[in-house]
């Protein structure tokens, strides 16, 4: 049968016993009354309370009177800072240089610690809180006392009004960056879904996202490397709304690319991990910016990627540059188109690249007469091309590259924009940092198989899995009279995939 509950407020009386006044507080004694045919309802009379609850409630009440009337450790208008923080360095610059410049600062755990260890005056979050640690670090932050004072406007009165009433200090800086999420997904032990899910970070985010939303109001900081230039900016008179919002952006930019991490992550774990997925956000990271595209009158850069998925995938995108002058776009472009095909093979072999086009491509067990084949399929467009190996560069191969003539007229060097390969030893650096001042020497490591393949439409993106196929998985079915011989054969698989790498990298 069902119930329906009611109650009535606390009553309390004071009576006079023995000449001495008394508060006696009244909690409530249920009784049942029959309301209808089908309902009984629940009300509460007054009793008398025990002593002993009386003393409970005092106390409770007496704490509450102290906290509404103890004034709190942050006030507004006082320069205060909050840092927590996963990556520690430069932790001391940044603490010297608050403190120095009058700003109390205010900190979380480990990073409270590491600033106390320092020299620098601290004031641990609980503090402000009033209210411990807890759930395994799960909630630290998540407070109105550390909220209300990033989110609130300055210029807004009934928001500065508010945080007076409540006792609420007011934030300038927040500097948080995140739980090494990335990092420990993608360590060599790798990690199992639990401690995956312990690493993804909320208090963060959450702590980054207000203080970039009231930017105006609050300097955001998350990348250590910003810490020289936002001291200076607080040493400054002049505000500057510009700085503010860059750091803005940047913050939100952080966060986008940890969440994007965290939902690739997730997508894997799940049992649809193998498929396409119905979104997914691609974090790219600025590497370099380039002197022009592939005109000159085109700006440009260079992005890594930061998928998880790519993770030491290898590739041109991850290349050591040894010696040169920097890359170009084109340069990437035609690096890519060598390394990508001369990764194909197994056995030495030289791939010659110009302008995204094969010149030459030659393989042999002596990588010597590789090169020297791959140069003279095509002299005239290999000078000034790119040049790949899949075996390490040593003293002979590097005195081969210097030294070769043009097949053309015997005594022209040939001329290179770039040299690529897995791995080169310090005579053969030595040696081709010599041919030339301008020669870009990069080391590469060989890309993973199983990469998701982009291609951009107007409009969208066309998604792939790569074509991973070698010369040495592709199988012929013999059509003709005679049977081919195996050499035969084995010319036929490299230049079969000679043409599908390069129909790749061209996006034929």
């Amino acid at each position: 049968m069902p119930l329906s509950l009611s109650s009535s407020p606390t009553a309390a009386a004071t009576t006079a016993a023995g000449g001495a006044a008394h508060r006696f507080l009244y909690p409530h004694r249920p009784c049942l009354h029959r309301a209808g045919k089908n309902f009984v309802l629940l009300s509460f009379v007054p009793c008398r309370a025990s002593s002993v609850a009386r003393g409970l409630i005092r106390g409770m009440a007496d704490v509450e009177t102290q906290k509404a009337a103890s004034p709190s450790i942050l006030a507004v208008g006082h320069k205060q800072a909050l840092i927590s923080l996963s990556d520690k360095r430069d932790l001391s610059l940044l603490g010297d240089g608050l403190q120095g410049l009058g700003y109390s600062i205010v900190s979380t755990g480990g990073t409270a610690f590491a600033l106390e260890e320092a020299g620098v005056s601290v004031t641990k979050v609980e503090e402000i809180t009033h209210f411990p640690e807890m759930l395994d670090g799960r909630v630290k932050t998540l407070h109105p006392s550390i909220h209300g004072g990033i989110l609130a406007r300055r210029d807004h009165n009934h928001h500065m009004e508010a945080l007076s009433r409540h006792n609420i200090g007011t934030f300038d800086i927040v500097v948080v960056n995140l739980y090494p999420f990335y990092e420990k997904v993608t360590s060599a032990n790798g990690i199992t879904f639990e401690d995956g899910i312990e690493n993804i970070d909320i208090g963060g985010p959450t702590l980054i996202r207000a203080a970039a939303k009231n930017h105006k109001d609050v300097l955001v900081v998350v990348d250590h490397k910003d810490y020289p230039a936002v001291l200076e900016f607080l040493q400054g008179k002049q505000d500057n709304q510009h700085f503010r919002r860059k750091l803005a952006w940047k913050a939100f930019q952080h966060v986008a690319s940890y969440d994007s991490a965290v939902s690739e992550w997730l997508w894997k774990q799940t049992e649809d991990g193998d498929k396409m997925p119905p979104s997914f956000t691609v974090p790219l990271s600025l590497k370099c910016t380039l002197r022009y595209g592939e005109n000159p009158h085109q700006k440009a850069a260079f992005y890594d990627d930061r998928s998880l998925s790519l993770v030491n995938a290898g590739g041109i995108a991850t290349a050591i540059q040894h010696h040169g002058k920097e890359m170009s776009y084109n340069n990437y472009l035609d690096a890519d188109a060598a390394w990508n095909c001369v990764s194909e093979f197994k056995n030495p072999t030289c791939v010659i690249v110009k302008h995204t086009n094969p010149c030459g491509v030659a393989s042999r067990q002596d990588i010597l007469e590789a090169y020297r084949l791959a140069v003279k399929a095509d002299p005239v467009s290999a000078f000034g091309g790119i040049v790949a190996f899949n075996t390490i560069v040593d003293e002979d191969l590097a005195k081969e590259i210097r030294e070769f003539r043009s097949p053309i007229d015997g005594s022209i060097r040939m001329f290179y924009e770039i040299v690529v390969a897995p791995k080169y030893t310090e005579k053969g650096l030595e040696i081709l940092r010599g041919k030339s001042k301008t020669l870009r020497i990069l080391e590469a490591k060989k890309s993973e198989k199983g990469m998701l393949s982009l291609r951009q439409v107007a409009g969208g993106w066309l998604a792939q899995d790569s074509d991973d196929l070698t010369p040495e998985d592709i199988k012929f079915t013999v059509m003709s009279e005679r049977i081919p011989q195996e050499a035969e054969l084995q010319d036929a698989r490299n230049l079969h995939g000679f043409v599908l790498s390069m129909s790749r990298v061209m996006q034929l």
